[in-house]
């Protein structure tokens, strides 16, 4: 067999371990970011970061999209031997990524006065933000860029380069921090400058990964790269993908305003369990990017034999991977909580809502798993209208429990949002193997 039909464990940890490390290191930068600029030794830089941070990273958000519909039809091109194709699609990809990143840029004074009517703060606060942002601004085609970039790695199985460049970007940012804040005195503008040029520098390492594929003819043929059927279908993959997100999003947000009518000590449990919930994310989403790259592939290559043999390795270690967050959760929780809250009040109401913590990555996993597969499937539609048929079972279950149970009822309500995404999804399926075998995919 070739290589690209061996299938084995070890070609899903291949994939999947350096994702969860690239994952991991994804909340060090904002602790050192944080903990810089505080060294200033006043509030309102602190806060000036934490609003620009959400509010860039919201937008940038939006383009996520990139890094899964390439993921998906890269995927599926090299599936087919169409080397010209995958070539074609990260140049598509960067591509939309400049032209998304200079709207930004374009937008920024009206982006940023309708965020701060969104979030209002104070004079102070805004007046450091705007200055932030408006520096951070210029790296948007830089970090749109790498939603592409990176999920044309991933479908190529070269997850080392991903975190290689995720390694970079954060280590450089830290250095500069360091640099420009504490050398250099440059405050809340020299935490920008860090991540505008770490950033940038990002998509250079990025490309020097994909250099291999600019030696072929095909990264400028442009009637390909601008073929409409093929623009077409990567613009309704990433429309699709794009309606799904902010359904998720609709739901996590809401899930933020929900909690916080129960009061500060809930408020700040119920923050404080939710780094439990993007632990697993971090971890799930390590194995459901490998199964993103095998299932494409063999989708690509029309095979369901490789397509099922996929599916089951990545769900070995799917499974054992949450299995152990749950144990871990269980045994570790009490002094994880302990260690993130100081305040006796929000220990105790943290530690009563634990057990909804154990359950978490048992009960996520499939929907983790399956959105993978209808990724690397480049089923966005079904992705789309599951994720809209979970979001609504969730605000169901949240006027349906929460006047019953109290903050119970809302985290039951989530863990009922991934059950319902597994179930539909898992609904869905038959036609995606039935795709496959007919070579509609």
């Amino acid at each position: 067999m070739s290589d690209t039909a061996r299938l084995t464990h070890r070609r899903v940890l291949r994939i999947a371990l350096p994702i969860v490390l690239s994952n991991a290191t994804v909340p060090i930068l904002g602790l050192v970011d944080t903990g810089v600029v505080g060294q200033i030794g006043e509030a309102a830089p602190i806060g000036a970061v934490g609003l620009g941070v959400v509010v860039l990273g919201t937008l940038y958000w939006v383009f996520g999209f990139l890094r899964m519909g390439t993921t998906g039809l890269a995927g599926q091109a090299r599936g087919a031997g169409r080397e010209g194709e995958v070539t074609a699609i990260l140049v598509r990809a960067l591509i939309i990524a400049g032209a998304a990143g200079l709207a930004l840029i374009a937008l920024q004074w009206a982006l940023f006065r309708a965020a701060f009517l969104l979030a209002p703060a104070t004079a102070e606060v805004e007046s450091l933000a705007q200055g932030y942002m408006a520096i951070r601004i210029w790296s948007a085609p830089a970090a749109i860029a790498l939603f592409g970039i990176n999920g044309w790695l991933i479908a190529l199985e070269r997850t080392r380069a991903v975190l290689a460049i995720q390694l970079w970007m954060n280590g450089l940012n830290i250095a500069l921090d360091l640099w420009f804040v504490l050398g250099l005195g440059w405050g809340v503008e020299g935490v920008a400058l860090a991540t505008f040029l770490a950033e940038w520098s990002g998509v250079a390492v990025g490309l020097w990964f994909c250099r291999d594929t600019f030696a072929n003819p095909a990264w400028r043929d442009w009637p390909r790269i601008f073929d409409a059927a093929r623009l077409r279908r990567m613009m309704a993959v990433n429309l699709d993908i794009l309606v799904r997100s902010l359904a998720l999003m609709a739901i996590m947000t809401s899930f933020l305003f929900v909690g916080a009518r129960f009061g500060e000590v809930a408020l700040a449990a119920n923050h404080i369990l939710m780094q439990f919930i993007t632990t697993s994310a971090y971890i799930l989403d390590g194995f459901a990017f490998a199964a993103e790259a095998l299932v494409a592939q063999a989708v690509g290559a029309a095979s369901l034999v490789r397509l099922r043999e996929s599916i089951r390795l990545s769900a070995i270690w799917s499974g054992a991977g949450a299995l152990l967050m749950s144990v871990f959760f269980a045994l570790a929780g009490p002094a994880i909580i302990d260690l993130m809250a100081k305040v006796p009040e929000v220990q105790a109401a943290a530690r009563i809502y634990l057990p909804w913590m154990v359950a978490v990555p048992v009960l996520s996993v499939a929907s983790y798993l399956l959105d993978g597969i209808f990724i690397g499937a480049t089923r966005s539609r079904d992705m789309r209208n599951m994720m809209i048929l979970s979001a609504l079972a969730y605000f169901a279950m949240v006027l349906a429990l929460v006047p019953l149970l109290g903050n119970h009822g809302l985290w039951a309500a989530l863990l009922v949002s991934f059950v319902a995404r597994a179930a539909t999804l898992g609904l869905r399926y038959p036609a995606l193997e039935r795709g496959v075998a007919s070579g509609a995919l």
